[in-house]
C-alpha cells in the first residue's frame, strides 16, 4: 500500500506538513488568484466570477465575495447558489468547506477547518490539522463571528454577530454566544 501524499492526509483529517511542495504550490497558486480578485472593482463582476470559478472547488452562477477575501488553497471550498460575504472574510480550507445556498456572511466572518496539535511536542513536529465544515442551506453568519474545525451548520440557522462555533449547531435556530449556544428556535 502507497503511503498518503500530505494533501491526501490534510483532507482525511490526518497529521501533515504543510510545508510540502504540493501544498505549497496549491498556496502560491491560491495567492496568486486571490491578489488579482482582490484587486477587481465592482464593475468588473464577470472577472471577478471567472476568477473565484478558477479558484474554489465549486461554485453556482450567483456568489458575490466583497474584497478583501483570503484563503488557503480555494479548491476545497464548495459553495451553492446565491452565496454572498461581506469585507474580510477568510477561509481557512485545509479540508473542505461546503456551504450551501443562500448563504449570507456578514464582514470579518472567518471559516477555519485548520488547527494545530495541543500536545506542545507534536506540535514542535510543525505537523497541523485540519478537520471539515458544513454550513446549510439559508443561513446567516454575523459580523466577525468565527466558525471552527469540524463544526455543522443547519439549515435556516442565524449565527449572531462576535458568536465562536465550537460544535455543530442545529437547522432552524438562532445561535449566539462564545461558546455559541442555541438561543431560540425559529420556523
Amino acid at each position: 500500500m502507497m503511503e498518503k501524499t500530505e494533501k491526501q492526509k490534510m483532507l482525511a483529517g490526518e497529521l501533515y506538513l504543510a510545508e510540502n511542495s504540493e501544498l505549497a504550490a496549491d498556496s502560491k497558486r491560491a495567492s496568486r488568484l486571490l491578489r488579482r480578485y482582490n484587486f477587481t472593482t465592482v464593475d468588473e463582476p464577470d472577472l471577478r466570477f471567472q476568477i473565484l470559478k478558477e479558484l474554489f472547488g465549486k461554485i453556482e452562477a450567483k456568489i458575490q465575495i466583497i474584497p478583501p477575501f483570503h484563503c488557503d488553497y480555494g479548491s476545497n471550498i464548495y459553495v451553492g447558489d446565491e452565496f454572498y460575504m461581506n469585507y474580510g472574510c477568510v477561509i481557512l480550507d485545509c479540508n473542505t468547506v461546503h456551504i450551501g445556498d443562500n448563504v449570507k456572511c456578514a464582514p470579518y466572518v472567518q471559516i477555519y477547518t485548520a488547527y494545530h496539535p495541543t500536545n506542545p511536542q507534536i506540535r514542535q513536529t510543525k505537523k497541523e490539522l485540519a478537520a471539515p465544515i458544513n454550513i446549510g442551506n439559508n443561513v446567516w453568519i454575523g459580523g466577525g463571528a468565527i466558525v471552527c474545525p469540524g463544526v455543522s451548520i443547519g439549515d435556516n440557522t442565524t449565527i449572531g454577530a462576535g458568536s465562536v462555533v465550537v460544535k455543530d449547531i442545529p437547522a432552524n435556530v438562532i445561535a449566539v454566544g462564545n461558546p455559541c449556544k442555541v438561543v431560540r428556535s425559529v420556523s
